[in-house]
């Protein structure tokens, strides 16, 4: 069951290590989108953003201190879907069908990382609930 474990933390983060390096990658276009949608200083705003979805990623992947890595990633994911994917904003039918589906996208997985963080903090120390880890959670109840 290990491997189903780890094979569901790997794809469950993925989405965020991609998209982490590709607010790097994709620097400009992204800080523009951001601009566009009215976040302050949006090239720093894409920067941060960028590194906490790629340290959120990998500490889910590689089980280091992945509880606070699931945190992390919560709560990246309640902000974008607040600022970048303003559904109640949008006036054209099909804008505002992507941006509902985005919105809620992000919630969803904003609910998983959630799951994923309250699992960890709350197994004893030494006890693998998600899978081996490298470390224990940073977070034990």
């Amino acid at each position: 069951m290990d491997i189903v474990l780890i094979i569901g933390r790997v794809l469950f983060a993925l989405m965020f290590i991609t998209g982490g390096i590709n607010h790097f990658t994709k620097a400009e276009a992204m800080a523009g989108y951001a601009q566009f949608k009215g976040v302050p200083q949006p090239k720093l705003a894409n920067a941060v953003s960028g590194l906490m979805l790629l340290a959120g990623g990998l500490s889910v992947v590689l089980g280091v201190w992945a509880d606070l890595g699931a945190l992390v990633l919560a709560v990246v994911l309640l902000a974008m879907a607040l600022m970048m994917h303003d559904f109640w904003k949008a006036t054209d039918p099909q804008a505002k069908q992507m941006e509902t589906i985005s919105f809620f996208k992000n919630v969803s997985m904003a609910g998983a990382a959630l799951v994923l963080f309250a699992a960890i903090a709350a197994a004893e120390k030494g006890v693998e609930v998600v899978g081996p880890m490298i470390t224990d959670g940073l977070f034990q109840s």
